[in-house]
């Protein structure tokens, strides 16, 4: 995949403000995309889509396919007709600012969206539910393990819950039956909850109608989607229920053994996902049409897909399930180019990007550059002396050793926020700063610091750049997104203010973007010369 020279902001769509409870895919959305417009940006990368399960991660969502109800705007749906203005009112705890919390959303949200779906069973114009029936035909080779997966799952759930059960999952608490996806019994869910299922079918249409009309308008505006599958999927999930064989379980549908990373830069123990490992010899018995159609369906919602822990394709960390830490697992080969070759020849040239951070081996770097595949560079890492081993002039996260081939990020979702992370920076690292910036004597002034290392970020020779909003205007931790190996609830929580699309900032987003070459008719007419 070839690049061209671009650059945009990182906010998962949850982080948008000015709506009940969370962001949404609605007005608030459209705004936004707006001001990437007025501020010359191009790209806008998101996280992963799907709907939220344990410690709302969005890389532990119920299904790959599937889009997160919560992301569903409410006025939007009465606006179309979908839903009862009268129903959509929040209540006085659900607060249109400030962080946010997952569970009060759930706990409010869900039953309206409910109540919208059986209002759009009854209401809905007859283009509209033609509208309807062509999205189930196109989007049925997922959304109908999903919806009965959901149906089932909430069903089992409340029922554990009032048994004083934690933790209940479709392996440990489903009837057997169920668990093992028999059809019959499948059959028999479907003629006594047959209104639930298609309920969950109709939230999906949903999302994806809502989710289509921005993406379309923001493409229209030159603005390109990059979006974010994790590698591996949530063990409780639809993905992993539906797909059995696929996936490395014992005959209860439990892992022998999970994912995860042995000791790293962001935890001395390893990190211990939990995931359930595929099982890559039956995955290439079937051609690996489970990830074709994984990669075939993110296109449809987004225009770059950035694939988190890249490096797992070529040989993954295996963990003995029951241990509590990652600490003693062991690397096991993974499909490397027989997977990517089998996606290339079937979808042609893959707009991927290479999460390539972490322990990476010279397999990994040839598995990228074979499929000629962007990796990441991220800014922190640059001036980080142990990470660089103590010999920061030849880390490879220092824009002056960039191929241009690659996407440069100030810091990621599991990253501090830049100006946090500066807060924390050894004395050496930050007079390593000013020596980079100011050149060789110079020492580190913390003035506009932040502003300054985005500045360096877009000015890189790497072809794509994307700096988290919550860098563009220097926040501190307190807006970062993600801590790693952590579940305190206090992940993903983060939500702009509605100042922050001020036309100032778009303005000097512009002028980098136009200094640097990182307008996109402006670059084109630099390369037709």
């Amino acid at each position: 995949m070839e690049l061209q020279r671009r650059s945009g902001i990182l906010l998962h769509p949850t982080s948008l403000p000015g709506t009940p409870g969370i962001g949404t895919i609605g007005q608030k959305a459209f705004d936004f995309v707006d001001w990437l417009e007025e501020g010359h940006q191009s790209l806008w990368q998101i996280l992963p889509l799907g709907p939220t399960g344990y410690g709302d991660s969005p890389y532990a969502s119920f299904s790959t396919f599937a889009g997160n109800p919560l992301m569903i705007d409410l006025e939007d749906l009465v606006e179309r007709g979908w839903a009862d203005k009268n129903n959509i009112v929040p209540p006085d705890y659900i607060s249109y600012q400030g962080n946010v919390d997952f569970g009060s959303v759930v706990w409010w949200k869900m039953p309206v969206l409910k109540n919208a779906a059986e209002y759009f069973l009854q209401h809905a114009s007859d283009e509209d539910k033609e509208s309807y029936k062509e999205f189930l035909v196109h989007h049925g080779i997922w959304l109908e393990n999903y919806s009965l997966f959901m149906s089932i799952k909430e069903f089992y759930d409340k029922k554990a819950q009032e048994e004083k059960i934690a933790g209940a999952m479709w392996s440990t608490y489903w009837p057997k039956e169920l668990a093992c996806h028999q059809e019959a019994a499948l059959a028999q869910w479907l003629d006594t909850h047959g209104q639930e299922v298609e309920i969950q079918k109709v939230i999906q249409f949903f999302f994806f109608t809502q989710w289509h009309k921005l993406k379309s308008y923001a493409n229209g505006k030159g603005i390109s989607i990059v979006g974010d599958i994790p590698i591996f999927v949530a063990a409780d999930s639809a993905d992993v229920w539906a797909n059995q064989a696929l996936f490395q379980l014992d005959e209860n549908g439990r892992a022998k053994a999970v994912a995860g990373v042995p000791p790293d830069y962001f935890c001395s123990t390893g990190q211990l996902w939990g995931n359930p490992l595929y099982d890559w010899d039956a995955m290439e018995a079937q051609g690996y049409d489970w990830w074709i159609t994984r990669i075939k369906a993110t296109l449809e919602l987004v225009d770059y897909i950035r694939i988190d822990h890249f490096r797992g394709f070529e040989a993954y960390w295996a963990v003995p399930a029951g241990d509590k830490t990652a600490e003693y697992g062991q690397w096991l080969p993974g499909p490397n180019h027989k997977l990517f070759q089998a996606i290339q020849n079937t979808l042609g040239d893959i707009p991927i990007i290479a999460e390539d951070l972490g322990v990476i081996t010279d397999e990994v770097r040839k598995l990228r550059d074979d499929f000629n595949l962007p990796g990441m560079k991220v800014l922190q890492f640059a001036f980080d002396l142990k990470e660089a081993g103590g010999s920061g002039c030849v880390n490879a996260f220092l824009p002056h050793m960039y191929s241009p081939h690659c996407v440069v990020y100030t810091g990621t979702h599991d990253n501090d926020t830049m100006a946090g992370w500066l807060s924390k920076a050894a004395p050496e690292e930050l007079d390593l700063i000013g020596q980079y910036l100011d050149g060789p004597g110079s020492s580190c002034d913390k003035k506009d610091l932040c502003r300054r290392l985005v500045q360096l970020a877009i000015s890189s020779t790497a072809k794509f750049a994307v700096i988290p909003l919550q860098d563009i205007f220097g926040l501190g931790s307190e807006a970062r997104m993600n801590m790693p190996s952590t579940s305190d609830g206090k992940n993903w929580i983060w939500r702009m203010a509605e100042n922050m699309t001020s036309q100032d900032v778009s303005q000097w987003l512009k002028q980098l973007s136009l200094l640097y070459g990182r307008n996109v008719e402006a670059f084109a007419e630099v390369s037709e010369e």
